[in-house]
This record gives structure tokens, C-alpha cells and sequence, in this order.
């Protein structure tokens, strides 16, 4: 392997296209393969190669050197023969997994992988390439990084929702209590200015003037003492509940309280602690929408979308009923960017976005993974009626007559017919989209030699 060494970075001719947003034209790719047999490698730098990669390699002969190169050098992803003699068993699957978890790992396999490969690629893990179908390697790169950066954009969302949740109790721990006493049974006998104010009633008799001063209180008989328990030792868990102010707006409050004793020291009822939690839940509310929509269009984002296909795979394997799922790329966004700005080009990927949501069922996700793609599941849904949702979309877009005229490639894939998870799905629906792509070129030639139009925004054909 020693010509491995002198030739770590390989150029790249003109060939497949790749502009995702998330990995641009001829950016460096650094690999390590664990083992690897010159063959192999030189296989798979030639296929790196004709996808346009810029690739430095290297290779280790044992999960021991993976270890010890992995202290000094950095690389994007981690190509493993399994099984081989440095490699095998389901110890070293998990070892690489464990060890490598920031990192994307692609097995090459003789079959279909093993059982613990299998499984962990169902989750999302990991991924494997057959070697006699080692031509889709590049795809498995591309489509490990794009999941690479989508659990970093996650673990970046949840950060920002624990730092809100944190900065929301901080507030909590001061605020103005509403308190109320009651009786055993859930009278109302005495209320604070706090919680009046919270209601919006200007005192106690105009509350219970309503006669809902009992809607306000929670079940209280579980909270009541047993016998030979002390009456001061009853608390009221804390729960939330969603009270009507007085001039009929929504009030989300948390309740807590504890059982309060008379002179006698027996029970005498409750005192309930209120606090206004409606802005807090307003902006975890805020936030949880934020982390799953995508801020230009409104659709659901690349992380919504991952969730609703592991649910939907998920179900699928509960009632054996399929689903479907639509690739959508906007032609020519760029060139509209150039022409006519970029407020021109977001407004086209709105447009595509409201028509995309118009021909969703409520059960359908409509989601913009990034740039110019975006994608549609579509729940109890096989691959013809799939074709047909696609062929509305193009067809409402060819319709528009807001300049300028736009038109969308599509590619459909169903679960299972086509696919057993995530990543083989979304590279199903993947590669039809780009042979259709691929096919308007040759079509449109056709069509101009002729003398004719051809709507090339109709998705007629689908491999």
C-alpha cells in the first residue's frame, strides 16, 4: 500500500453533480479505511473521484491504529471493510461505533450486512455499501454528512431550548404567587390580590359572583390525609391547567399547594400556589417551532423531517401499510438569483413552499431540507398516487403566473417497495429526481428540433 501514501490527494474531472448546501463542489473529503486491501481502496478513490470528490486517504490495518490516528489526524468519514481480518464481530462493530459516534462510518459488506450493522443503520447510525454495489459509496458519503450536520444542528437546537427552559425556571423562582384557600371540598374561602390580578376580576366576591370559582381548582381528593396521617404532611403535586380570565382570554398556570390545619390541628383544607406560566409556555411554544420549521418558508425543516420519517417507518412496520416520499429540486434557482436578486430567488422557493402546502392532506409533512430542496411525505400513499400529487404540484407551478415561471425535477420513492430506511429511501427518491433531471436536457433538444413546446415542470416519467 505504499503508493497509498503518495497519492493521499487526488484531483477531480468534470462529472456527477453535487451542489448540496451542505457540501459544495470540490470541497476536500479526508477518509481513513479500516483495513483495507489496496484493491479496494484504489476502487473506491476511483469512484470518489467520478463524483467529483477531492479526496486524501489513509488506511490503518487495526481498530488499535484507528484509535492512535485518530489523536492526530481529523476526517470527514470512516470507510470499513467488514468483515476483515482487522475487523470482525460484532464487538469491533460496536467498538467503532462507540468510539467514532462525531464522525460518519460507511461498512463495506459481501451481503446485506450484518444483523448488528443492520440495526444500527436502521437507526441512523451508521451506514453500509454491498461492495457489488460499491458505485453508490459517494451517495453514502454525501448522505452521512448531511446527517453529520443535521445531528450537530440538533444537539445546536437542543442547547438553545435548555438554555430557555433554564432562564424560564430562573424566573419562576421570584414571581407574584396567586394563592388560594379552600376548604376540604374545594370551596373557595379566600384568594390573594396576586391571583385576582391574574384572573383579571377587581375582587373576591366579583370571582365568585361567577360561579367558577370551582373550575379553578384541580382534583383535589387524592390530595385529601388518610387516616392516622398527618393533616400538615398533604401536598399537592404540581400540575398545570389552563384557566378563562375574565374577559375571556387563556390563562396556563402551574399549581402546587399543601394541606393546611385549624387551631385543633385538624384538616382544614388547602392552600393552592399559582404561577402564571403563559408566557413560558408561549415561548417553549415559540421555540419547539423554530427548532422544527424552516424559518423562510414555513415548512417543516430537514430535522422535522428526519423525525416524521423514522415515525412513519415506524408505523409502517406496525400495519404493514406503505408511504411515499417526493424529492422536489427548484430549477434554475440560481440563475434566478442572478437575474433578478435574491429576494426574487426566496420568493420563487416561497411560491414552490405554498404550493407544495396546498396539495398536503393534514396527515402530509411538506419540508425544505435546504437551498433548493425540499420533500413530501405522504402517509398510506404508493408510488402512483405519489406521481400524482407530483404532477398537481408541477402543474400548479407551470400555472402561476407570478414572474418568473418556475418548474421543479421530482423524484418518488415508496416504503418498502423501494427502500428499508431512511438514508436507502431518501437515496432512491434521490437518484429518480436526478434521472429525471438528467432526462429534460435530451428531451428539450427533441422538442426544439421539432418546433414544439414540452412543460418540462410535468414529471411524466419516473424510473
Amino acid at each position: 500500500m505504499s503508493n497509498l501514501a503518495g497519492n493521499e490527494s487526488r484531483g477531480v474531472q468534470q462529472g456527477v453533480r453535487l451542489e448540496s448546501p451542505l457540501y459544495p463542489r470540490r470541497r476536500p473529503l479526508s477518509v481513513l479505511f479500516v483495513p483495507g486491501d489496496t484493491a479496494t481502496i484504489e476502487c473506491c478513490l476511483e469512484k470518489f473521484e467520478k463524483a467529483q470528490f477531492t479526496v486524501r486517504s489513509d488506511f490503518v490495518l487495526s481498530l488499535a491504529e484507528c484509535t492512535e490516528r485518530f489523536q492526530s489526524q481529523s476526517y470527514d468519514v470512516v470507510v470499513v471493510e467488514y468483515p476483515s481480518a482487522g475487523c470482525n464481530g460484532p464487538q469491533a462493530i460496536q467498538f467503532l461505533h462507540q468510539n467514532m459516534h462525531a464522525i460518519p462510518v460507511i461498512f463495506l459488506t459481501d451481503g446485506a450486512g450484518s444483523e448488528c450493522i443492520a440495526e444500527l443503520s436502521a437507526q441512523g447510525m451508521v451506514d453500509y455499501v454491498e461492495r457489488e454495489h460499491i458505485a453508490n459509496l459517494p451517495m453514502a458519503v454525501r448522505r452521512a454528512l448531511k446527517e453529520r450536520k443535521l445531528r450537530e444542528e440538533l444537539a445546536e437546537a437542543g442547547k438553545a431550548l435548555r438554555h430557555s427552559q433554564s432562564l424560564c425556571r430562573a424566573l419562576m423562582e421570584n414571581p407574584a404567587y396567586g394563592i388560594c384557600r379552600c376548604d376540604g371540598e374545594g370551596t373557595i374561602l379566600d384568594v390573594n390580590e396576586a391571583l385576582l390580578a391574574m384572573l383579571g376580576y377587581s375582587s373576591k366576591a366579583e370571582l365568585l359572583a361567577t360561579g367558577r370559582e370551582l373550575a379553578l381548582l384541580p382534583d383535589l381528593s387524592m390530595g385529601k390525609p388518610s387516616a392516622g396521617s398527618s393533616p400538615a404532611l398533604v401536598r399537592i403535586e404540581p400540575g398545570d391547567i389552563e384557566w378563562k380570565r375574565k374577559n375571556g382570554t387563556t390563562l396556563k398556570a402551574r399549581l402546587s399547594g399543601r394541606g393546611v390545619v385549624d387551631e385543633q390541628g385538624k384538616f382544614a383544607g388547602y392552600e393552592i400556589i399559582a404561577v402564571d406560566i403563559t408566557e413560558q409556555r408561549a415561548l417553549e411554544d415559540h421555540l419547539r417551532h423554530q427548532a422544527l420549521s424552516d424559518s423562510l418558508t414555513g415548512l417543516a425543516n430537514h430535522r422535522r423531517l428526519f423525525e416524521v420519517l423514522y415515525s412513519e417507518i415506524s408505523r409502517s412496520k406496525r400495519t404493514e401499510r406503505e408511504f411515499s416520499l417526493l424529492l422536489l429540486d427548484l430549477d434554475g434557482l440560481k440563475e434566478i438569483n442572478d437575474r433578478f436578486g435574491h429576494l426574487v430567488g426566496n420568493r420563487a422557493l416561497c411560491r414552490l413552499g405554498q404550493i407544495m402546502a396546498d396539495c398536503c392532506r393534514s396527515v402530509d409533512t411538506a419540508a425544505r431540507q435546504g437551498g433548493d430542496e425540499f420533500a413530501l411525505v405522504l402517509p398510506e400513499t404508493g408510488a402512483g398516487a405519489a406521481a400524482l400529487v407530483a404532477t398537481r404540484i408541477c402543474d400548479l407551478l407551470a400555472k402561476d403566473a407570478e414572474e418568473p415561471a418556475l418548474s421543479v425535477s421530482v423524484g418518488v420513492a415508496s416504503y418498502p417497495k423501494d427502500a428499508d430506511t431512511i438514508g436507502t429511501l431518501l437515496y432512491a427518491a434521490d437518484a429518480n429526481l436526478y434521472f429525471m433531471k438528467n432526462q429534460r436536457p435530451r428531451v428539450a433538444r427533441a422538442a426544439h428540433a421539432c418546433g414544439s413546446e414540452i412543460s418540462v415542470s410535468n414529471p411524466s416519467v419516473f424510473p
